[in-house]
């Protein structure tokens, strides 16, 4: 190769004339045939989930050779990721038995440390090689269920003998599932939930209705008195306030501009102002004889605006139920600024208002897959729009570091990067199939230049599951710099937001510990000293464990100094960037969960240094990871913040005075479902983060392509909108397959006492990261839900279940007629040009409801007043719904939102 690119300047030299004589022609060399090689695409089919029962499935891999030379029998290996467990050769039961060998392949967990979801395929005696065009199945016995799409391997790449070393090329991957093939949808024979149709939304849908001002309004003011006429802002508005409140103002301001061509400017209160905002610190909404903290009051009366909070954080609420008064269409039509309307009506009214919970939050993991800065800015205006005050920042996980932390480099140029690294000698291995997206930096070549080529072609809408997602699509790279941070934290206060960091420890910890390994090897010819200093293993431990997720080496060390050295490092480092953004650091979250169950696996008694070590030598697990946390909330506290984390921290007898706990694993039938009403009633102030009703990033239904697990229920907005936190055990009505459960098997469950319910600070919804490969499926799996969590966190008391469906109906029209148009002509309101002029949430938008009675197309829709089309030509051509129509088995549907957006098509 090196001896023909020498050459080449000397044939183009001779090709055009300039040779020693004129009369020797030196003809132009033959354009050399391209190489001949083999190119792989894969198709992954879960066939039959009846084998295997509840323990393993049959799968097909097809590989499909679309190059121009055979794949051979030797010399090839094919790595993809899994978050199932490929069961051994030979391993099984009667129902089937896993016959790789006989294949002439194996699969492995691949890598030097095989740790987590990356697999390995390479051929072994007996293979064939596959030819220019053939297709080969392999058949696979894997573990638990892959009932969608979201569950199928994904991010493939190959490396064959001769390629460049320390490469590997991108390979294509699909995934097949039938939905109308129950061996395809039903995980096993107990699951007796039904796969999504469209006669079972039709049946379950509600009805329309006309909406009073209150029932509009998003969280749910508290009173309402509707008044008559309107008052119009046009021309010159201009908004008062006090000294205190000129951040809240210039929010307005802003927020105003952007659907309203006027003059708006703020300034201190001369009496004349259109619009006034005031505090009042003994602001009572509730009457209860109590200041209503973050409570307010808006008036909108006799051509005039008033806001009066009781505090800074009611008066910003007050303007985001202003912005609210405003109608849809006006938000509509300043999609474009330049058709901003020149006045918008208010209807007259006087809101009091104050919330149920002060903590009423929402938690994003960009462990996983993260999160540019500006995604994050933009959801966290768009939730402080439905009153969210807190935003739980998931930022490390084993998967990921996303927060440069001076003095430690290497915990982002190590563990922010994912890609083809076998021995992660310079960067953490691929997980959940991506690396560096679709970019270089990740040893993989040949990616897909677009996600349109990552996606068959076809541009992704993110309505749903998208192909792109299985090749690559996903910011597996990427991390907040101190700077990106602090404007974050700036950003959030603006809006009364408390951004709680979380360093999950000490499992989950997978990215740190390798960080930390990776500079012990930099520096330890250099610097010794140094190099150890924040070393969190010891290198010895013989310890065997594995995560739920399948990793072998994600523990931190509990018997070390350097790691409390390095937890305290981060803490202050954290704690650095707060000051530095002039936000007051209240809340650290200290992780805390999912090390797997004591015997068989073993979480640091393998260790010589925990033995070695006077105080730890004699300590139990369970002791050593108290004595952990001990320390760990010391390190937190000494910041000034106080400690919140997974419940998991208090399960093995540790009592943490000022702990807040967060109790997430409450699924149906598994045991755990009281222990957040255990600990309010002992005395813990309690975050409830339930699994079953507040996990968004859970699939919304039972329906292939619909995106996210399912592991602990399926979860949609009515699941969030319907939750109770003072009495879960109503939620409790069915299992996560579907079977129903007794009222009575609930008896021997712990309830809230009445000093347990004061101790229930609020809740969160949650946004944990394996599936959130864009900001488009971020989207898409939080809206609506999180519409529903800020509904119950600022009203969580409910009404008799009797009375629910009413109440549903009336959330449901709230959300198609006034609320979701709003929301997908949003635009993040920007006081200093920060983030990119893009407009609008890609929230899901449901599949309609239809059936077919006496020849004629019924149809509806679950939030009424977004548009119905139906297709009788398979979708060439669309009509509006508007009444039942003569149609036929066959009919398509898709349900169109207000900003032109439509959902996946269903076919009746």
């Amino acid at each position: 190769m090196k001896r023909l690119l020498m050459s080449l300047p000397l044939a183009a030299m001779l090709a055009s004339g300039c040779s020693d004589s004129d009369d020797e022609k030196t003809p132009t060399p033959p354009t050399p045939e391209p190489t001949r090689q083999p190119q792989l695409a894969v198709q992954f089919e879960p066939v039959d989930h009846s084998v295997g029962s509840w323990q393993f499935f049959r799968a097909t891999f097809t590989l499909e050779n679309t190059g121009t030379a055979e794949l051979p029998s030797t010399g090839w290996k094919l790595y993809f990721s899994l978050v199932r467990h490929i069961l051994e050769d030979g391993k099984g039961d009667a129902t089937g038995t896993q016959e790789l060998a006989k294949q002439g392949v194996r699969i492995t967990p691949a890598g030097k440390a095989q740790s987590g979801d990356y697999y390995v395929m390479e051929p072994v005696e007996g293979f064939r090689p596959i030819a220019p065009g053939e297709k080969r199945e392999i058949s696979v016995l894997i573990s638990d269920w892959a009932i969608m799409k979201a569950d199928a391997p994904s991010g493939f790449h190959i490396t064959l003998d001769g390629q460049e070393p320390n490469t590997a090329i991108a390979v294509t991957s699909t995934v097949k599932i039938d939905i109308n093939n129950p061996k395809h949808t039903t995980r096993f024979e107990d699951d007796a939930l039904p796969v999504q149709t469209p006669t079972l939304r039709y049946d379950e849908n509600p009805s329309a209705q006309t909406l009073e001002l209150k029932s509009r309004l998003l969280p749910t003011p508290r009173k309402v008195e509707a008044g008559t006429g309107e008052l119009a802002l046009s021309g010159n508005v201009v908004i008062s306030h006090p000294a205190e409140l000129r951040g809240e103002a210039a929010y307005l301001v802003a927020a105003l501009g952007d659907v309203l061509n006027a003059s708006i400017t703020a300034q201190t209160s001369t009496g004349n102002e259109q619009i006034a905002l005031s505090i009042d610190p003994n602001l009572d909404v509730t009457g209860d004889g109590t200041r209503d903290a973050e409570g307010y009051q808006l008036e909108v009366q006799d051509g005039r605006v008033k806001i009066t909070g009781a505090d800074a954080a009611g008066v910003f609420y007050g303007i985001q139920t202003l912005r609210q008064l405003i109608p849809a269409q006006a938000y509509q039509a300043a999609v474009q600024r330049a058709n901003r309307p020149t006045s918008i009506n208010l209807p007259v009214a006087r809101i009091a208002d104050a919330p149920g919970f002060a903590y009423r939050g929402m938690q994003l993991d960009v462990g996983r897959h993260f999160q540019s800065k500006e995604t994050v800015k933009k959801l966290i205006d768009v939730i402080s729009h439905f009153k969210i005050n807190k935003f739980n920042l998931h930022l490390t996980d084993d998967e990921g570091w996303r927060l440069e932390t001076p003095g430690l480099p290497e915990l982002t140029s190590y563990g922010a990067r994912r890609g083809f690294d076998l021995e992660e000698l310079e960067m953490l291995h691929t997980a959940f199939g991506s690396g560096n997206d679709l970019q270089d930096g990740d040893l993989i070549r040949q990616k897909p230049a677009s996600p349109e080529k990552a996606n068959a072609g076809v541009r992704p809408s993110y309505q749903g599951f998208e192909t792109a997602t299985l090749n690559f699509v996903g910011k597996g790279n990427g991390y907040y710099t101190t700077t990106d941070f602090e404007e974050i934290l700036r950003y959030a206060a603006e809006r009364h937001i408390e951004v709680i960091p979380e360093i999950d420890m000490p499992g989950h910890a997978r990215a740190a510990v390798k960080a930390m390994e990776y500079r012990y090897r930099k520096l330890k010819d250099l610097d010794p000293a140094q190099a150890a200093a924040y070393r969190l293993i010891d290198p010895d431990d013989t310890s065997k464990h594995k995560s739920v997720q399948g990793y072998t080496d994600n523990f931190v060390n509990p018997c070390l100094e350097t790691t409390y050295a390095f937890l305290t490092k981060v803490a202050t480092e954290i704690k650095a960037r707060y000051d530095a953004a002039g936000v007051p650091l209240k809340t650290i979250h200290a992780g805390g969960d999912e090390l797997p169950a004591l015997n068989p696996h073993v979480w640091w008694q393998g260790s010589p240094l925990c033995k070695a070590n006077a105080a730890t030598k004699d300590m139990t697990d369970h002791q050593l990871f108290n004595q952990f946390f001990s320390r760990w909330s010391q390190i937190i506290t000494a910041t000034g913040a106080k400690v919140t984390g997974w419940d998991d921290i208090i399960h093995n007898g540790l009592t943490l005075p000022g702990f807040m706990p967060m109790p997430w694993s409450n699924v149906w039938g598994w045991g755990r479902e009281d222990d957040a009403y255990k600990y309010a009633n002992q005395g813990y102030k309690v975050i409830l983060s339930h699994s079953t009703n507040l996990y968004m990033d859970l699939a919304y239904n039972k329906d292939p392509d619909e995106p996210g697990y399912y592991w602990a229920n399926f979860v949609d907005e009515k699941k969030t909108f319907e939750y109770r936190p003072f009495d879960i055990y109503a939620n409790a009505t069915h299992n996560r397959m579907g079977v129903p459960f007794k009222p009575s098997d609930w008896d021997g469950k712990e309830r809230l006492t009445a000093e347990g319910k004061k101790n229930i600070l609020g809740m969160q919804g949650l946004l944990w990261a394996e599936n959130l490969k864009t900001p488009e499926v971020m989207e898409y799996l939080a809206f609506p839900k999180v519409l529903g969590v800020a509904e119950r966190a600022w009203n969580p008391e409910l009404p008799d279940v009797s009375q629910m469906p009413a109440l549903w109906g009336q959330f449901t029209n709230s959300l198609g007629q006034h609320v979701l148009p709003r929301l997908g002509a949003y635009r993040p309101v920007d006081l200093r040009d920060e983030l990119p002029d893009a407009v609008g949430v890609n929230y899901r938008i449901p599949l309609p409801g239809a059936r077919l009675m006496d020849g004629k197309l019924h149809a509806n829709v679950r939030y009424p007043g977004m548009t119905l089309e139906y297709s009788v030509d398979g979708g060439k051509t669309w009509t509006a719904y508007t009444e039942p129509v003569t149609a036929s088995a066959g009919v398509q549907l898709r349900t169109r939102a207000a900003d032109g957006r439509a959902s996946r098509v269903t076919t009746l």
